[in-house]
């Protein structure tokens, strides 16, 4: 068997994905072509491909990567665009051979053209997740975004949303956006009240800003912390982390592509693991970093230290910190624990 494809034949979990940069080329060639988008670069897969992805010869920069959310936006255009991306997007994490994942999506980047009431949005999200988990036996929970550097309003809205629809499978709360410029602290009234309701928390930290910005996501009482890489630039946060159990969510290959680090050489995965902060592995946006999770497994294999052996760790620290009840959460843990064993 060829190396790649025992990372394909593991199961695997997913707890860090981002809908919005999860659709397939030819679905946006077909949605550009169905709904006549004006001055789109190309209208063909490869000619769109460097618009909507990170190539190799780009540069490695958040400006070039955010970049490609700006021509991806332009896509979410009616309900059955937002219904076949997130059936594609399951159906594709199914053939990756992932079994839980949690994605996640921010109604208001799905509502900028659409301009209805973020409920319908959720609702249509959240009826093709059943379907399509039910049709490519995976489980898929769902985690609603918002973004600090947009208003405490749509905040409160997409809090209230996700509390709606945690029958629906709706299980988390993140807080996504502009960490260097914008506070996390404003929203911690709305993580109280998701708390109150059962949902996971976790917020976007440490990415693009320092260690400063993880140790306020950490204090402000998350379950998860997106990223949070930079965390490594400070021993004493890396211990409290590791005393209160907050998880990363660490996705090398984006962290590499946005600039966020300058190589998986320098990615401190490594350093992070050595030091026993729990963490999984992620893709945050395979659309646009051109990846899959198997790819990620590769990648962290061939230029860091880690072993199969620890990725099967962490994917069991992954399914120990799925946002799910406790009883469900527990037959996760035992089936992982059966599949690495």
């Amino acid at each position: 068997m060829h190396a790649y494809d025992h990372f394909h034949a593991l199961p695997k979990i997913e707890l860090h994905r981002h809908l919005e940069g999860s659709l397939r080329l030819d679905t946006l060639i077909d949605i550009a072509r169905e709904y006549n988008i004006p001055n789109l670069p190309a209208y063909n897969a490869e000619g769109l491909r460097p618009h909507v992805q990170v190539m190799p010869d780009a540069p490695y920069t958040w400006e070039n990567f955010l970049g490609k959310f700006r021509v991806l936006r332009q896509f979410f255009q009616s309900q059955e665009v937002i219904v076949r991306i997130t059936e594609e997007a399951i159906a594709d994490a199914a053939a990756d051979n992932i079994k839980y994942m949690e994605l996640r999506f921010t109604p208001q980047a799905l509502n900028n053209l659409i301009r209805c009431d973020y409920g319908e949005i959720v609702e249509w999200v959240c009826a093709a997740t059943e379907r399509a988990s039910a049709q490519h036996n995976i489980q898929v929970r769902l985690i609603l975004s918002m973004n600090r550097h947009e208003s405490i309003d749509i905040g409160k809205r997409v809090t209230e949303i996700a509390i709606a629809f945690k029958n629906r499978g709706v299980v988390g709360l993140d807080l996504a956006g502009q960490e260097a410029e914008y506070s996390a602290k404003p929203f911690l009234m709305l993580f109280e009240r998701a708390k109150e309701e059962g949902l996971g928390l976790t917020i976007h930290a440490g990415e693009w800003a320092g260690a400063d910005n993880v140790r306020e996501a950490v204090e402000l009482g998350v379950d998860r912390i997106g990223h949070g890489i930079h965390a490594i630039e400070d021993s004493a946060l890396i211990d409290l982390i590791c005393q209160q159990g907050t998880v990363l969510e660490v996705c090398p290959t984006s962290n590499v592509q946005s600039g966020a680090v300058a190589g998986m050489a320098q990615h401190p995965i490594t350093p992070l693991f050595l030091r026993g902060v729990p963490l999984t592995l992620n893709t945050d946006d395979p659309c646009v970093s051109g990846i899959t999770l198997s790819d990620e497994f590769a990648t962290v294999i061939a230029h860091t230290s880690l072993t199969l052996d620890d990725l099967k760790l962490k994917t069991l620290t992954a399914a120990r910190s799925a946002f799910l009840p406790k009883d469900q959460r527990a037959v996760l843990v035992a089936q992982f624990e059966s599949w690495m064993a």
